[in-house]
């Protein structure tokens, strides 16, 4: 038997057609005949299938849960027996085994004990033996459930908390627990255990359809890896897609993200519902006591704005509203929601979303869109009500353009959110920024726009640009209104990517800027959108460092639009008293001297040739946060190549850099030092693991690496030989370089992007050098795992590269790093 059991396992894992539910049942039929037969006559006895077997849903690779229940008639050593002759075969086949041997009287102090003993009860199944035994087990379990309900499902939300605490939101992760996370198969299973206990239902809508897909996910995934896994990884997923027939990876995880919202939201109605119920019971009878045994009334219904009132915790619609003929109900209704800090009514959410409510007029009247303002304006409150609408697909019949971003996923990981999670998010950001503009509507409007492009081929900016035109005429704005929207849509990117990327002191930077910002007040718009952006992204894409250079191009651009002349060459920018003392002692000492500055301490501690060694950054092994590393050094040939070279030998990542000249103060120096320049390198750096290096080492190191005398690529490399094969392959894009026009009228503007890597920065530098161009300024950004770094070089004669030359010069670049 149990080698016919094998063979006709492997067909229909492996050689059927038979796919989805069909095959799960299926399974679990082909297993029930083989454990039945396996257990044998057993009068006092029954094999009970209990969780997912007993639900049906066997995955390939899924545990067999099952539980051995006897009335306690016979010997401990029959039992024993009997259980052997099912468990044994069972192991020898190689399959996971959950099992347990007990009364029925064990079987429910097990469950009195242990929650999750007892939801597993309550999906058990007759496999073989007694039935009546089983159906005795049942109907107790289910009898102590709901008279336990009150006490068990707070216990089960709370599990269900913990769970989504550790495995976070299923719908927002790159490599989701189907299983485990929040949105995923456990949590659409305790909506299961909710709907028993008789004290509340989930909303019925999509959640088996949601069910059944992530299931089917798991059955594929089962059979990619051949594991019993229920984490999608990303290296499985495009195997996962095409034996499932979808079209790609991308549309795998939308997929599975649309499946996790419905469990998600259904879990957040019922289990709200849960709670109104509890505390009501446990309010009902003091009321009572105090009502003189008179039932008390309906909840009191308070008005919050036209048609929409407040009725125990909840936004609900008014008796006289009419959804039919009031097309603006569903977006004031949200607003009042958002600004009370209330949940939308799911029944009054469907009543939005029935074929029968009334189509918003296209422009939209200006109550719907000051609705729609205030909606976006109401800060953290704002994200339940619009999961609320969109969870029954209002938003989309409001902005039709909304589909195609919707549960989108972003393959960044500095992304914490799907696209459109993420434009409600900067939204909600944007609403704290509110009194810093002149035209509040503007913005929050632009920050629920900026990435709606993001659902179409090639640039997204310029994509979103055309739909934001499009939906603002929709919205009902005026046409200078307009311009403005697609603007900010077209350039919400412009700030970050030249303070990040650019030389601000070089005047074609902030000329270029200007120009694509045209005035004053859109500036102030798009500085506000730029950091409600980054702010929504993630931690890393946000840093008080990267704020003060968007801040400084701001200032240097406003000053430009208000009429102040831009110089036609850049002006060195002044040092700073420390900048100073460090480049005179790098030029009286001849060698580098470094500096290091945190947040917390934002004093110096310089490491020169004659300056005293600072402590090591951090106690007791604690990195600060925003570590700066400045390092002087008298200007020579190398120097960029070896200071990177140096930071990767010692393990620290770089966020962001910039290297330039500046001039020895003669005043500080002497005389001998009128004209001669130190190269300034400003590193933002963090240790990957463990506390920062003594800057005297770092120093050490770097006097070893300009003198020659320490091969920094040959130490990589083998650092690489060891440590490599241990690091996850990364599927990523091959590196770029490509030469930026018009990005200087004083030197060649060079971009690369590549994937961050120890010793990234390194080769860049050392290929500039093989290639005897002169790095003025460099301008690292690391956005999580991709680094965008632009390099400002220049030839021999210190002017910029020709056309042949820069795109030799970009090919050069390119082909050293692989791409």
């Amino acid at each position: 038997m149990p080698g016919g059991y094998a063979a006709a396992r492997l067909r229909l894992l492996h050689e059927s057609s038979t796919a989805g539910p069909p095959r799960r049942a299926a399974l679990a039929a082909l297993t029930d005949a083989w454990l039945g037969a396996l257990l044998g006559p057993a009068p006092s006895a029954a094999l009970v299938a209990v969780g997912g077997y007993g639900r049906g849903e066997l995955s390939p690779r899924s545990d067999l849960d099952v539980l051995l229940l006897h009335d306690g008639s016979a010997d401990a050593r029959e039992i024993a027996a009997l259980a052997d002759r099912v468990w044994y075969p069972v192991w020898d086949m190689g399959l996971a085994l959950d099992h347990s041997v007990r009364t029925p009287a064990e079987a429910r102090r097990a469950a009195a004990r242990d929650l999750k003993v007892h939801l597993g009860l309550l999906d058990a199944r007759h496999l073989a033996g007694d039935a009546a035994l089983t159906a005795a087990l049942r109907s107790t379990a289910y009898a102590d459930w709901r008279a336990q309900a009150p006490g068990r499902l707070p216990e089960l939300a709370e599990l269900c908390a913990e769970r989504a605490r550790r495995y976070g939101e299923l719908r927002f992760l790159l490599e989701p627990d189907l299983k485990e996370a929040r949105g995923g198969l456990r949590d659409a299973t305790a909506l299961r255990a909710v709907a028993a206990s008789w004290i509340a239902d989930a909303p019925r809508e999509g959640l088996e359809e949601a069910r059944t897909r992530l299931l089917d996910t798991r059955d594929a995934l089962h059979l990619a890896t051949g594991r019993a896994t229920d984490r999608l990884a990303l290296q499985e997923q495009r195997q996962v897609a095409a034996d499932l027939g979808v079209l790609d990876a991308d549309t795998l995880l939308r997929r599975v993200y649309e499946s996790a919202r419905a469990v998600s939201y259904a879990s957040d109605v019922t289990w709200r519902e849960v709670e109104r119920v509890l505390r009501a019971r446990s309010a009902r009878p003091r009321l009572r006591g105090l009502l003189g045994g008179r039932g008390a009334a309906e909840g009191e219904r308070s008005p919050l704005a036209e048609g929409v009132v407040e009725q125990e915790g909840e936004v609900v619609l008014a008796r006289t509203a009419r959804p039919d003929r009031d097309p603006v109900l569903p977006l004031r209704a949200a607003a009042a929601a958002a600004q009370s800090g209330l949940p939308l009514s799911p029944h009054a959410v469907r009543r939005f979303a029935a074929p029968t409510a009334a189509p918003m007029p296209v422009p939209w009247p200006a109550e719907a869109r000051e609705a729609l303002v205030t909606l976006l304006g109401a800060g953290e409150p704002t994200v339940p009500v619009w999961e609320a609408l969109e969870a029954e697909g209002v938003v989309s019949r409001l902005l039709p353009d909304w589909e195609r971003v919707r549960c989108r996923p972003q393959r960044n990981p500095v992304h914490r959110w799907t696209v459109d999670r993420h434009l409600v998010e900067t939204a909600v950001r944007a609403a704290a920024l509110t009194r810093r503009v002149g035209r509040p509507d503007l913005l929050l409007v632009a920050a629920l726009l900026h990435d709606i492009g993001k659902g179409w081929p090639g640039d997204h900016s310029a994509s979103g640009e055309t739909i934001a035109r499009d939906v603002a005429v929709r919205l009902g704005f005026d046409r200078a209104d307009t311009a403005v929207l697609a603007a900010l849509v077209r350039h919400h990117l412009l700030l970050i990517d030249t303070a990040t990327r650019r030389d601000l002191d070089d005047p074609a930077t902030v000329r270029a800027v200007a120009e694509a910002v045209g005035s004053g007040a859109a500036l102030e718009l798009l500085h506000a959108l730029t950091e409600a952006d980054a702010l929504a992204t993630g931690p890393a894409a946000w840093s008080a460092w990267r704020a003060s250079l968007v801040a400084d191009l701001v200032k240097r651009v406003a000053a430009a639009l208000a009429g102040e002349p831009v110089a036609e060459r850049a002006e060195p920018r002044a040092p700073t008293a420390e900048h100073e003392r460090l480049a005179v002692e790098a030029w009286r000492t001849g060698g580098p001297v470094l500096a290091l500055r945190t947040r917390r301490d934002e004093g110096e501690r310089p490491a020169g040739a004659g300056g005293v060694e600072p402590a090591a950054v951090g106690a007791a092994g604690v990195e600060p946060v925003g570590v700066e590393l400045l390092i002087a050094v008298p200007d020579q040939p190398g120097v960029l190549p070896a200071a990177a070279g140096v930071l990767a030998l010692h393990r620290l990542t770089v966020r962001a850099a910039d290297l330039r000249a500046v001039e020895v103060p003669p005043a500080a120096a002497g005389p001998a030092a009128t004209g001669a320049e130190v190269l300034l390198l400003r590193w933002r750096v963090a240790a990957e693991y463990g506390s920062l290096p003594q800057a005297v080492r770092l120093r050490d190191d770097l006097v070893r690496a300009l003198a020659g005398t320490l091969d920094i690529a040959a130490r990589l490399a083998e650092r690489e030989a060891a440590y490599g094969k241990r690091r996850r392959q990364v599927h990523a894009p091959p590196p770029t370089a490509a030469v930026v026009p018009g990005g200087s009228r004083l030197a060649t503007v060079l971009e690369v992007r590549a994937q961050d890597a120890p010793g990234l920065l390194h080769r860049i530098g050392r290929a500039l050098e093989d290639a005897g161009v002169t790095v003025r300024s460099a301008h690292v950004s690391t956005l999580g795992a991709n680094a965008v770094d632009a390099f400002y070089v220049t030839g021999p004669r210190g002017v910029p590269l020709g056309g042949v030359e820069a795109a030799e010069l970009a090919r050069t670049v390119q082909g050293a790093l692989g791409g």
